[in-house]
Formats: C-alpha cells, structure tokens, sequence
C-alpha cells in the first residue's frame, strides 16, 4: 500500500530509519535499506524477569522470533529487578548494558520482549541509537512473512496498520522542528495529517473486505451443521500440521518453524457412524499475542469458537507445558472457546529424552491423550477418543 509523502525527498524530510518508511506501508522489516537482504541483521535480545530463570525461558522464545524473522542474534540482556520505567521501560544502568553489547557485536536492531508506547520506542531509540522492535511488531513482521493467501494478507495488514496509527508521532516528529508559531506549520506536521487520514481510510476498507469474508465462512459453516466439528488449537510449533496430515492423510505444509501454517485447513476424517467428522487446522497461539491480531483473524478463529471439539496439541517436549497450556487458553478465553470441549493431547513422544519424562507427563495429566505424529504411535487411541466425543456429542443432541 502506497502513502503520499513529502514532495521534497530531502535529507531533512526524510523519516530516520528505513523501517519507519516501510512502516507507513504496514511492513516492518528487519534488513537495513542498504544491507543486502541475504545479510542477516545483528540483533540484542532484552526482556524483563522478577523471577529465576522466566527471563532465559522468555528470551529463548523470543530468540526463535527472531530468528524465524530473519535476524541473527548477538547477545542479550534480561533486567532482573525493579519496575518498569515509564520513559524508557528499562533501567538506566541496563540501557548502558545494551548500548555497550551492541557496539562490541556491531548490532544495530534491539528486539524487546514486552510492548512499548509509542514515547518509551523514541526514547529507547535516541538513547541506544540503534533500531528497536517490540514484540508485537516482531510478531506481526513474521505473520506478514507468512501470508500466502489473500484472506491471510488482509487480516496482517490490518493488524499492522492498528499497531502502527498511534506511532506515527514518533516517525515524523523530527519534521516538526522545520517550522514552528502562525504561519510556519512545518511539512512535518502536515504529512502527519495525511499518513494518519490515509491508514484510517485503509483501515476501513479492510476492515469491510474482512466482514464480507467473514459472512462467506458463515455460510460455510451452515452447510456443515450435521457435520461433527474438530479444531486443532495449540501453541505455535506443538506439531499441529503434522498431525492434521496424519489423522486426514493430507498434505498441508509442515516446517519446524513458528506459524509456519495461517490459513485453515479443513478436511474429512474417517469415523464410526454416519456423521461425518471435519477436521480443521488452525493458525498456532503464542505468550503475548497481540490483540490486533486475534482481532484480526476473528475470520479464522470463529472456526474453534465453533467447532464441537477442541483437540489442544501441546510439545511433550517443551521445558514448561504448563506454561504454554496457559497461553492457549488465554486465547481461547479471550475467543469465548473456553467453554468447548476439549481433548488435551501431548505430541512428540517420540523425541522424549527418556520413559520417565513420559510418565511424568502421564501422571500430570492424566486425561490426555499422548502421541507422535511423526511415527504415529498413540494415533489409534486419539481415533478412539474423536470417535468417544462423537458418541457422546450425538446422545446429547
């Protein structure tokens, strides 16, 4: 999407960093304008922690963002105690700690794992001179790396275009000083006006293409009312393609990657009975996701507020699956889901280091269902449990 700018492209007119011109389209992009785009950026890793290790925990989370993103990580830095600094969100002595990391690994982006306001982004700029990215942004660069279909583009870029409309401020504000008092409006201030008219205008418009999108599934989903409905939720990278192309024998894209898959999938599945049994694959959740973008995919994700049983794929090899069950279900909660049936079902048995880490897993959930899709072990009784819900859903109906 193009947005007009200054006429004059001078020095003076131009916005500082060129994440902020591509931002005015929607994009953020993390390769420098004059960094061949094969160069990985050289990125710091910061976030905040009041307890033991959640911050290593986090930042190795946000360290697969940005990876998945295209960055090369060079350090980073967690900030154990004291609050959040409403200038600047981190501490003085831990904004010196990063200015000094960055210039001895000649990194020029800090990827934070909180949100910032539009005040503590400037702020943290000036003082590191270097680019930073919260972790919404950083999100929302991979959803718009991983939007295949239009449907998918849509629902990016709109959620793009909501988090970048109160941070405009911040990528003009430097124009405002050409001009100041009556009669010396600096350009600055005017394009302002002009970025902002032009991202609310696009803004509705997409948001009137979502609702007819919207409407189009609703329809859909009419037609599969004497269908039985499974949703496939989980945390990103738990597996969940993989095991939609194991139980419906599909071929949908799998990739050991963050949100490698957007747009659902839906297909038939073989069951007992003659209701047929859907099987949908849905985009994955993640800590923190943004809520422009759940707001966003509301198309998408109407599919689980629907559907008639939620199979909740967790990583049986994750340090922390309470942690991740957790974040689930705060999507879930924040779609109204929560109240579907659900099947909790661990997958990647198969790359468990050892029996007893299994049996640990059995004895801490004792009602779920544990496999590998990848070798297929634990399939069958999976088959059984979908087939048990289906019995059960008809009694009741």
């Amino acid at each position: 999407m193009k947005i007009s700018r200054p006429s004059r492209t001078t020095s003076k007119s131009r916005p500082r960093h060129s994440h902020e011109a591509d931002a005015i389209t929607g994009h953020v992009r993390l390769t420098d304008a004059g960094r061949p785009t094969g160069d990985p950026e050289r990125a710091i890793l910061a976030g905040r922690s009041g307890r033991g290790a959640h911050g290593a925990v986090t930042l190795a989370e946000l360290k697969l963002l940005a990876e998945t993103a295209g960055a090369t990580v060079r350090g980073e830095v967690v900030q154990r105690r004291g609050s959040v600094r409403a200038a600047t969100f981190l501490s003085k002595g831990k904004i010196e700690e990063i200015h000094a990391l960055a210039r001895e690994e000649k990194a020029g982006l800090l990827l934070l794992d909180d949100d910032l306001s539009p005040a503590q982004h400037r702020n943290l700029e000036k003082q590191l001179e270097m680019r930073v990215i919260d972790r919404s942004a950083l999100i929302l660069d991979i959803f718009a790396k991983r939007a295949r279909t239009r449907e998918a583009r849509l629902q990016v870029e709109l959620a793009q275009l909501q988090y970048l409309l109160p941070r405009l401020t911040r990528m003009w504000e430097h124009l405002g000083r050409l001009g100041g008092g009556i009669g010396t409006r600096g350009p600055g201030e005017t394009q302002l006006e002009v970025d902002r008219r032009r991202i609310r205008e696009r803004i509705a418009r997409l948001k009137r293409d979502l609702e007819g999108v919207v409407r189009e599934r609703r329809v859909q989903r009419k037609g599969r009312r004497d269908c039985f409905k499974v949703s496939l939720v989980g945390y990103t990278n738990a597996g969940k393609s993989t095991l939609f192309n194991a139980l419906a024998h599909a071929h949908v894209y799998v990739e050991n990657q963050l949100f490698a898959t957007l747009d659902p999938t839906t297909r038939v599945i073989a069951a007992d009975g003659r209701v047929r049994v859907l099987l949908t694959d849905t985009v994955g959740f993640i800590r923190k996701l943004p809520p422009n973008l759940v707001a966003s995919f509301r198309a998408t994700l109407e599919e689980v507020g629907e559907a008639d049983l939620l199979v909740h794929v967790v990583d049986a090899t994750e340090p922390d699956p309470d942690a991740h069950i957790d974040a689930v279900h705060t999507v879930l909660d924040g779609l109204h889901a929560m109240e579907r049936p659900r099947l909790l079902v661990f997958n990647k048995i198969d790359a468990l280091p050892d029996d007893i880490s299994l049996l640990g897993l059995r004895a801490q959930h004792p009602g779920a269902v544990f496999v590998s899709a990848t070798t297929r072990e634990g399939l069958v009784t999976l088959r059984e449990e979908i087939n048990l819900r289906l019995r059960d859903g008809a009694r009741d109906a």
